[in-house]
């Protein structure tokens, strides 16, 4: 697959994924009453259930991380070429600040405006860690396991991290520095963003190298005639 494919897939997907996060926490919000719970809840169900169609569209292109900490994951495995991470994150950011101003743009509201949700605090950031440290655990179980689970792996976690956690999950830097230009249900002060990814970075590193040593990757091949039935695998994989 050619990065630019890789990389627009990444794009795309980071912008449906904000869609879904802020517009249906604006959803969700209008429609509650005030009652956040509620609100919370529409807005885990809209996020898990995208997410898990977004993985499975775009897998099979560039891995569909979505996220720079699942980039850089893949890199230090060894899964993706460092000289391709920068390429990754900035499509990342990209598709996701261009989400949520699609989600402001269907619901009426300003392209960008910077969000006043205070979520400051050490247990806020311990938060951040757990979840990051829980995805990660969750995709480098599966991917060494059950690479077919990955997608609803992911998106049962988000789910149940949504509400297990005092921060909601962000786990995803892309995602934060996204989320912090709408003053909505699902906003971040820009003031909080790097408690959140410095948290974020150091659950992902704990996780990385936790899952390493847990169930190490099988060595690299280095056949150049694979089988009819590992090249079957190998497109399964991707």
């Amino acid at each position: 697959m050619t990065f630019s494919r890789k990389i627009t897939a990444e794009a795309l997907g980071t912008t449906v994924l904000l869609a879904a996060v802020v517009g249906s926490g604006i959803m969700g919000e209008r429609l509650s009453n005030g009652n956040v719970a509620i609100a919370l809840l529409a807005n885990t169900i809209a996020t898990s259930a995208t997410l898990i169609a977004i993985i499975l569209a775009l897998d099979g292109i560039s891995g569909a991380h979505l996220n720079p900490a699942v980039t850089i994951a893949a890199a230090i495995q060894g899964d993706l070429q460092w000289r391709e991470v920068p390429g990754y994150v900035v499509a990342q950011v990209v598709g996701a600040l261009v989400g949520v101003a699609a989600a402001h743009g269907m619901f009426g509201l300003a392209m960008f405006t910077a969000s006043h949700h205070s979520r400051a605090g050490l247990p806020q950031m311990f938060s951040e860690f757990v979840a990051t440290f829980g995805l990660l655990s969750v995709i480098c179980g599966c991917a060494r396991t059950r690479v077919g689970a990955v997608p609803f792996a992911v998106g049962a976690y988000i789910a149940g991290a949504y509400w297990f956690t005092a921060s909601t999950s962000f786990a995803n830097p892309a995602v934060t520095v996204a989320r912090s230009m709408t003053d909505t249900f699902s906003g971040i002060r820009p003031n909080d963003v790097p408690g959140f990814i410095v948290a974020q970075a150091t659950g992902m590193l704990f996780a990385t190298f936790l899952w390493s040593w847990l169930l190490p990757l099988p060595p690299k091949t280095t056949d150049t005639m694979p089988t009819s039935k590992t090249k079957q695998e190998f497109a399964h994989a991707d």
